[in-house]
């Protein structure tokens, strides 16, 4: 929505809109109001997502890169094969990727924090006040 400031993104999505409505304002009135009405929210949509883009996520925890990723695919796939068949052999190879994916995340999170406290060590040494005070607030408020 906030694209919708910048005048030319606006005047792109105002010519979008107007064109799709264009269109609908061909159809036969015989149509029934259900699938009018889908045909206009399909509209509104897809010049939405042309003209001003999706809206991408903020990524709450940011040391969960690729890697971690590759942990919890292969822990859903263990899982799955688990479900399928719950033999002994799948239970322990499920607990087993569990325990390295546990482990990965725990490793990947101690080590992000690690560097997020040399950061601010750092800042209170050079008397970098804002940006350590700014670090402070982000961890009372959670990352």
């Amino acid at each position: 929505m906030r694209k919708l400031n910048e005048p030319e993104v606006r005047e792109q999505y105002q010519i979008e809109i107007t064109n799709r409505f264009a269109a609908l304002e061909n159809l036969s009135d015989d149509e029934d109001v259900d699938r009018t009405w889908e045909n206009i929210k399909e509209n509104i949509k897809t010049s939405a997502k042309e003209s001003l883009g999706l809206h991408e996520l903020k990524q709450n925890k940011p040391w969960f890169d690729e890697e971690c990723l590759g942990f919890s695919d292969q822990r859903k796939r263990a899982k799955m094969q688990c479900i399928q068949d719950p033999s002994q052999s799948k239970v322990d190879n499920l607990n087993n990727v569990r325990r390295e994916d546990s482990r990965h995340f725990r490793n990947k999170k101690k080590a992000y924090l690690r560097a997020k406290f040399e950061e601010l060590e750092t800042n209170s040494k050079i008397q970098n006040i804002r940006d350590m005070y700014r670090g402070i607030s982000d961890f009372k408020k959670g990352y």
